[in-house]
């Protein structure tokens, strides 16, 4: 019995897996996908309000102008690219807001969506627009690339897979799924986002966020300078932006691999 039971088990899994199979926008990577872009942006979109309830909209009008005019510019170039080679599919369930938040930590994010946040304590380090590029590039890139979406999949496959599939199974999946989301994303602590993305998705969006610096006209060569930047803080004043991104010399190392292949998308 318990054979069969598995033997049943295996062959849902397997079915969910190829039916979910996706590829990440630019780098064609294969990629799991359970959840429907429109599910994942009313889920993101929700907890963007909830927590921008209580943040507060930064007042230094410099700050905030760079931030949002990095921001246009950059998914402006995205989605150019994108619609040049006919795959705007992946800009589906993507609505870009650039808001800056009164706090001090040094700290940015995006939600799946495509809400990005800033905090002024950042700004410090990024006080061009060619390193406010690098962080935007950044965030970005996990939004395009859907890494929620993905680590939510990941999540309902390892952690909590019997029961998010039953739920699937039996089209009742609002609570798991609400669940998941906020077990993915860290949700529920002060400022809503807590979990790294791993460590794959992380050179990912080095790599793809890069990119879009390039094809935006920012200068590529900034980035490894900023990340060398950000790693020579010392421990005892790391920035938070640091313990969700983490920067090292491997990672510094790959960045600087990728920029000549950045510079190819360069406008001529």
């Amino acid at each position: 019995m318990h054979k069969h039971l598995f033997k049943i088990f295996a062959a849902v899994v397997i079915t969910a897996t190829i039916a979910a199979c996706g590829t990440v926008a630019i780098t064609g990577r294969k990629q799991m996908l359970f959840y429907s872009d429109s599910e994942i942006t009313s889920l993101a979109d929700q907890s963007y309000s909830e927590f921008m309830s209580t943040a507060k909209v930064s007042t230094n009008k410099t700050q905030l102008a760079m931030v949002q005019q990095v921001g246009k510019r950059m998914t402006s170039a995205l989605e150019s690219y994108l619609k040049s080679v006919d795959q705007t599919n992946y800009l589906e369930g993507l609505n870009w807001e650039y808001t800056l938040v009164q706090n001090d930590e040094a700290n940015a994010f995006c939600m799946p969506s495509g809400k990005i946040v800033f905090y002024e304590g950042i700004m410090k380090y990024t006080n061009t627009a060619d390193f406010v590029a690098v962080v935007m590039g950044h965030e970005i890139a996990h939004a395009v690339a859907r890494h929620g979406n993905e680590r939510m999949s990941q999540e309902a496959m390892v952690g909590t897979i019997g029961s998010v599939l039953q739920q699937m199974i039996s089209n009742n999946a609002s609570a798991g799924t609400q669940a998941l989301f906020n077990v993915a994303f860290g949700l529920g602590g002060e400022y809503g986002i807590i979990l790294p993305y791993s460590r794959k998705h992380e050179y990912e969006a080095d790599k793809i966020g890069l990119i879009i610096m390039a094809m935006a006209g920012y200068n590529v060569d900034q980035a490894p300078v900023f990340w060398e930047k950000m790693s020579s803080v010392s421990s005892s004043s790391t920035p938070e932006f640091l313990s969700t991104h983490p920067s090292d010399e491997n990672r510094i190392a790959k960045i600087k691999e990728v920029i000549p292949e950045a510079k190819t998308y360069i406008k001529k």
